[in-house]
């Protein structure tokens, strides 16, 4: 921070690489979060030299040495089903942090629930977490979904054309849907609403018996193995910028890459 400069305490704590801004305010709202021994509060700012500390832990002041701003870090995960992507215990489950077990603060970009599996990335850059989760932007994430009956040309059209969720009060927004064998079947979305693809599915009567996201943008998860992570390449890094720096456009420039005949057999599925 510069000299007598002034920052909203949520983009400090995202900045010295403790939690994402959405976290942070969680954090703060649960009385988790203190700045110079008092309990700190929504909105508040902070000034260099001021105490705090989050949920227990010295992020600055002078138990912590001078603040630095975290050296970016940027990990592709596998998370396996039964891990929570949370940062506190609360579920009572192992949680993606304790599953990576980073030598330094990194949180998730996002969630997948509980009984999903996949990719997921995770860093300390606060700033590039809201472009990435900011629904508007509308940044594609593809998974691989199994469903407990076969498909049919009704159902998947359903899907792709955006459905009514009754809990949500809200009907999705358009998507790609591309089967890939009899109960099987990649979609690609642009929003992420909770628990979305399960709620999508249970409205059309069928019900996910395994979920797994395969792609973040254009971050693919590929061959590593279920519970593994690696750093993000440079590659990735660059590409991933250049797509946040388009934020805001509905345009779907990966998806527009499927292949045409696959799309094709999406429209010729048959009635059960």
């Amino acid at each position: 921070m510069k000299q007598e400069e002034e920052i909203r305490l949520n983009k400090f704590l995202s900045e010295m690489g403790v939690c994402s801004r959405r976290e942070a305010d969680r954090l703060i709202a649960e009385g988790q979060v203190s700045v110079d021994g008092k309990t700190a509060i929504q909105g508040q700012k902070i000034l260099p030299g001021q105490q705090v500390i989050c949920q227990g832990k010295v992020v600055s002041g002078k138990d912590a040495g001078e603040s630095r701003r975290a050296e970016p870090v940027w990990l592709v995960v596998n998370k396996p089903r039964g891990i929570v992507c949370t940062t506190s215990h609360k579920d009572r489950a192992e949680t993606i942090v304790d599953l990576v077990n980073y030598p330094s603060r990194i949180y998730p970009v996002g969630r997948l629930d509980k009984d999903s599996e996949g990719l997921i990335l995770m860093t300390n850059q606060g700033d590039l977490v809201n472009k990435i989760m900011r629904s508007g932007n509308a940044h594609e994430k593809e998974y691989l979904v199994s469903v407990d009956r076969p498909l049919t040309r009704e159902f998947c059209l359903a899907m792709e054309k955006g459905v009514w969720l009754e809990e949500l009060k809200q009907t999705t927004r358009p998507c790609e849907v591309c089967p890939v064998d009899e109960k099987r079947f990649r979609i690609i979305l642009t929003q992420g609403l909770n628990r979305q693809i399960r709620r999508m599915c249970q409205a059309l009567g069928y019900e996910v018996t395994r979920l797994k996201r395969v792609r973040i943008m254009n971050i693919h998860l590929g061959s590593l193995k279920t519970g593994s992570w690696r750093p993000m390449t440079a590659a990735e890094y660059r590409e991933m910028n250049r797509l946040l720096k388009e934020s805001g456009s509905t345009n779907l420039p990966y998806a527009r890459r499927q292949d045409r005949g696959k799309r094709e057999l999406a429209r010729n599925i048959h009635k059960e």
